[in-house]
């Protein structure tokens, strides 16, 4: 019993040692805050306006209390200029019996951000996501909520990632 007592103790101020050294040397863990600093006050997006997301992104830019979004391209300090968004479905796999077992879903955006003398601040760059959704013909209705489950997950990934590489960038000089 004491030297179960003993390791507990042991164990435990090692445990305490290791939490202290952590928040003692300034460690966070990246994006733990949900807070970026831009390098811009106000951009341009250049997305339809029925485009989810366009909105999405709009809706995260604002979020940063940073950024305003400017309803024309001339008013803005950074233009994001939309070169492409795309979205895919294909066979991943055949049953013994050549009916579909799994598609892969694929989300593709390129695009380029501008300053307002036309400057590329971030050079052509396509994110591309991919996801495996498995499929049962005994339940379309739900693989096909699940299918659109699975696009709204990659647009919120894809925004994320944009918004990361948006407060990397460095302005021209």
């Amino acid at each position: 019993m004491r030297a179960l007592s003993r390791k507990w103790v042991v164990r435990a101020v090692a445990a305490l040692l290791v939490a202290t050294g952590t928040a003692g040397c300034g460690f966070q863990l990246r994006g733990s805050n949900g807070s970026y600093t831009m390098p811009f006050h106000s951009i341009y997006l250049g997305f339809p306006d029925t485009s989810a997301l366009g909105t999405e992104l709009k809706r995260n830019l604002r979020a940063t209390g940073q950024v305003d979004i400017a309803d024309k391209a001339s008013d803005a300090e950074a233009q994001f200029v939309l070169l492409g968004e795309s979205r895919n479905k294909s066979i991943l796999s055949l049953n013994s019996l050549g009916r579909v077992r799994e598609y892969l879903l694929t989300y593709t955006l390129s695009f380029v951000v501008r300053d307002a003398k036309g400057v590329e601040l971030v050079p052509p760059t396509q994110i591309s996501l991919r996801r495996n959704m498995a499929f049962d013909e005994t339940q379309v209705l739900a693989k096909e909520s699940e299918e659109a489950l699975l696009y709204r997950d990659m647009q919120a990934d894809i925004v994320q990632q944009i918004i990361r590489r948006l407060a990397a960038m460095k302005p021209a000089t």
